[in-house]
C-alpha cells in the first residue's frame, strides 16, 4: 500500500478524532438506545436513516481532501461512517472502532456479465446483454463458481490504519453478513426475459444450474470454517442491504461455524413469479443456504407478502425488508409481536424530484409506514437516493420530518 504522506496523516487523524467525538457524544447514546432494543428484540423508538451509497458523488467525493490513494480509501470510509450523522441528523450508530473487512469472496458463476452502462452524471442504469440466451444451447457456456480469501490484503490495510491511527480508534478485521444470492447473478447472465422462459421451457436445467451454484455457496460457508476465516457479526458489522448486525444471540467472542453469524438471502428478480413458482425454482436453494446462518436477513425490493408462507418458515429469521411493492399493513400484520424487524426501505421520489421537498407527501409516507408497521421492531433506511441536487438541508429537512412521522404515528 501506498505510504501515507505527513499532510494525508493529519487529514486522517482529524477525522479518527471526530469519530471518537461522535462515538462518545450524548446523541450517539441515546440512538445505542434504539439499537440495543432490536438487539434484545424489545419494542423500542424506530431507527430512521439516510444512506449515501447511491450518491456518493455527492456526500463523499466533494469531501475527500486527501492526496494519496491508500489515504482516500481511509478517507472515504471514514466519511461514509459518519455520513448519515454529519449530514442529515440520522440514526447511524457509530462506535470507537475502524474495520478492515477481511478479504473473501465467493461467484456462484465464473462468468463475467455483458452489461452495457448508461452514461450521465451518477447514471445507475444498464442493459443486460445475455451470454445465455438458450439454455439449453448454452449451458456448457456456464463457468464453474469460485471462492477464495487473501487475508494479506486485510493485514496490509490494518497495519497501515494502525500506523496513522491506532491511538485514537481501535483498528481491526470485521467481517459482513455471509451472503447467497444466486437469481441477481443469473439474471445478469441470461436476462429477465431468458431466466422466465427458462422456468417453462428448461425447468430441469435451470433446478441444475440453481443447484450448482448452491453447492458453490455451501463450500464456500464450508472453506471459511475448515480455515477459521469466520468473525462475529454483532453490532455495527454490516448487514447486507445496509443495515447492522445488533443481536443478543450470537456469538461476540469468536465465530467457528457459520451458524454463529448473520447470513442475507433474496430474489427479487423473480418477484413477478407467482408463489409456486418462487417454491419450486427458488426456495428449496435459499432453505439449504437458509439453514447455514445463525440469523437471517431477507430481501431487496421484491414482495415478500407474496412468498410469507415459504420464508416464515425460517426459525432464524431475524430481519425483513419490505419494500414500497408490498402491502406494507399486511406484511405489519405478519410481523406484529414476533422477533423479526420490519426493515423499511420507502420510495425515495419524495426527496430525489427536482423542486422544493412536498413535506406533506413526505408526512403522508411516513405515517403509512409507521401505522402498517405499529406493533413491530422497526428500522426505516432511505435506500436507493440517486441526487439530493447537492443540497444537504434536504435530505436533513427529509429525515426530521420522518422522525417527526414517525414518533408521532408509530405505537409499540
Amino acid at each position: 500500500m501506498d505510504i501515507i504522506s505527513a499532510k494525508d496523516r493529519e487529514i486522517l487523524r482529524e477525522l479518527a478524532n471526530h469519530q471518537l467525538e461522535l462515538a462518545n457524544s450524548p446523541e450517539n447514546e441515546e440512538i445505542m438506545k434504539k439499537w440495543d432494543c432490536i438487539a434484545k428484540g424489545k419494542m423500542g423508538a424506530p431507527t430512521v436513516r439516510f444512506l449515501v451509497s447511491n450518491f456518493t458523488n455527492e456526500t463523499i467525493e466533494p469531501r475527500l481532501r486527501c492526496e494519496g490513494e491508500a489515504a482516500r480509501e481511509i478517507e472515504s470510509q471514514l466519511l461514509f461512517t459518519a455520513s448519515g450523522r454529519d449530514l442529515f441528523g440520522d440514526d447511524t450508530p457509530i462506535t470507537d472502532e475502524y474495520v478492515v473487512k477481511l478479504n473473501t469472496w465467493v461467484m456462484p458463476f465464473g462468468n463475467d456479465p455483458d452489461l452495457l452502462r448508461a452514461k450521465g452524471e451518477n447514471a445507475k442504469g444498464f442493459h443486460i446483454n445475455p451470454i445465455i440466451e438458450d439454455l439449453e444451447d448454452d449451458f456448457d457456456k456456464f463457468k464453474p463458481g469460485f471462492f477464495g480469501a487473501d487475508l494479506s490484503v486485510t493485514e496490509e490495510k490494518i497495519s497501515t490504519a494502525q500506523d496513522v491511527f491506532g491511538d485514537i480508534l481501535h483498528v481491526k478485521a470485521g467481517m459482513d453478513s455471509l451472503t447467497g444470492a444466486i437469481t441477481n447473478p443469473l439474471v445478469h447472465l441470461m436476462g429477465m426475459e431468458n431466466y422466465y422462459v427458462s422456468m417453462y421451457d428448461y425447468p430441469e436445467l435451470l433446478h441444475q444450474v440453481m443447484d450448482n451454484a448452491t453447492r458453490v455457496f455451501e463450500s464456500y460457508y464450508d472453506f471459511l470454517e475448515e480455515k477459521g476465516l469466520l468473525l462475529p457479526t454483532n453490532g455495527v458489522r454490516a448487514v447486507a442491504q445496509e443495515s447492522f448486525a445488533f443481536n443478543s444471540e450470537l456469538p461476540t467472542d469468536k465465530a467457528v461455524k457459520t451458524t454463529d453469524v448473520w447470513g442475507f438471502l433474496e430474489s427479487q428478480e423473480t418477484t413477478a413469479v407467482s408463489p409456486d413458482t418462487f417454491a419450486e425454482f427458488v426456495f428449496p436453494y435459499q432453505e439449504r443456504l437458509a439453514k447455514r446462518f445463525g440469523l437471517l436477513s431477507y430481501g431487496c425490493c421484491e414482495r415478500v407478502d407474496a412468498i410469507w408462507p415459504q420464508i416464515s418458515k425460517w426459525k432464524n429469521l431475524r430481519k425483513l425488508s419490505v419494500s414500497p411493492f408490498n402491502n406494507e399493513p399486511q406484511v405489519g400484520e405478519y410481523l406484529r409481536g414476533t422477533n423479526v424487524v420490519y426493515y423499511s426501505k420507502p420510495r425515495s421520489e419524495f426527496v430525489t424530484l427536482p423542486g422544493p421537498l412536498d413535506e406533506d407527501a413526505i408526512r403522508g409516507c411516513f405515517k403509512k409506514i409507521a401505522e402498517a408497521a405499529s406493533g413491530c421492531m422497526l428500522e426505516i433506511a432511505q435506500r436507493e437516493v440517486g441526487t439530493i441536487f447537492r443540497d444537504y438541508e434536504r435530505g436533513r429537512r427529509y429525515v426530521q420530518l420522518a422522525k417527526e412521522t414517525v414518533e408521532k404515528y408509530w405505537k409499540p
